[in-house]
């Protein structure tokens, strides 16, 4: 049913969470991006940013043509809004889901990304970034820790919200970060960690990663140069 577009990234990742949770029918598609497959023609005519996750819906359930998706936010609405699941009903519950869904997409997962690219894969030591980033990701699992007091997950029930947010919480093994402050994102962080479709998903790492140092071809493709400004 669903086409998955993927590398397993905390962005890939919040994708195969759900189709696990959800029991939906889906196919992984890998899109090696060490190797440059996000800018492949076939590629871009699902996601234009080059940038993965993306997902084709082979039966979006109106009698229609297939319905392509990118960007991870937006294939997360669409999937709750498919199956009905992981997204209240109700007014305030699912504006409450759509504010920390934003929240992660516009914050903890920039910021974070950042942090990890200053701390792991930027070619100059650059003090006031890797400060900048650090302190600016402290700052916001601060607001996860003070939304987390009193609930089990971040908008109350399991939500695409914690989907989301869980794979940017300290996903960078060569740059972790010390949670001992964030007593509620640690609790909620492992009770997720422990969801059997979460597990599944994860694993999903282990048969479509490709387990390789990183090499200055790999950088300009990632990160791009000034002779590859589309990179």
């Amino acid at each position: 049913m669903i086409d998955l577009h993927y590398w397993p990234t905390p962005n890939g990742h919040k994708i195969t969470i759900f189709l696990e949770e959800a029991g939906l029918e889906y196919t992984i598609h890998p899109v090696d991006i060490g190797a440059g497959d996000q800018f492949k023609a076939e590629f871009l005519k699902i996601s234009p940013n080059n940038k993965m996750p993306a997902i084709v819906d082979r039966d979006p359930g109106d009698e229609g043509m297939h319905v392509s998706v990118f960007e991870s936010g937006a294939i997360l609405a669409y999937l709750a809004n498919k199956t009905g699941r992981f997204v209240p009903q109700d007014l305030r519950g699912r504006t409450l889901v759509s504010q920390w869904l934003h929240w992660q997409i516009g914050g903890l997962g920039p910021m974070t990304g950042q942090y990890g690219h200053f701390h792991v894969y930027a070619p100059e030591d650059i003090a006031y970034a890797k400060d900048r980033y650090k302190r600016e990701v402290l700052r916001l699992l601060g607001v996860l820790d003070r939304q987390l007091e009193g609930r089990d997950f971040i908008a109350g029930d399991y939500s695409i919200a914690d989907m989301a947010a869980h794979p940017w919480v300290n996903p960078y093994t060569k740059a972790p970060l010390d949670l001992a402050e964030f007593a509620n994102v640690r609790r909620w962080h492992e009770a997720v960690a422990q969801r059997p479709a979460v597990q599944r998903a994860y694993a999903l790492a282990e048969r479509y990663g490709a387990k390789r140092e990183m090499t200055p071809e790999m950088h300009k493709i990632l990160f791009g140069t000034p002779a590859n400004s589309n990179a």
